[in-house]
């Protein structure tokens, strides 16, 4: 997933974002407007990881949204 798809599908992907960092409160994801940079500083803070810890975890939630996006297509063909 790349970052204008994230910032493109910001309102549908909060609430999956808030699901996996329970920790950021809807103020918090206002703030990230769909922003990669801006959601890796709140887990970094909230969560207390370093840079690439939290940039770590986006891109493994990343890929797990495009894993589930191609299965629910290929099920629907």
């Amino acid at each position: 997933m790349n970052k204008d798809i994230i910032e493109g599908n910001w309102k549908v992907l909060k609430g999956e974002v808030q699901k996996r960092w329970g920790k950021l409160t809807d103020d918090h994801l206002d703030q990230v407007e769909g922003s990669r940079t801006k959601l890796s500083g709140l887990i970094q803070k909230n969560y207390g990881l370093a840079t690439d810890a939290a940039d770590k975890q986006i891109a493994e939630w990343e890929s797990e949204r495009a894993k589930a996006e191609r299965a629910a297509r290929d099920s629907a063909a």
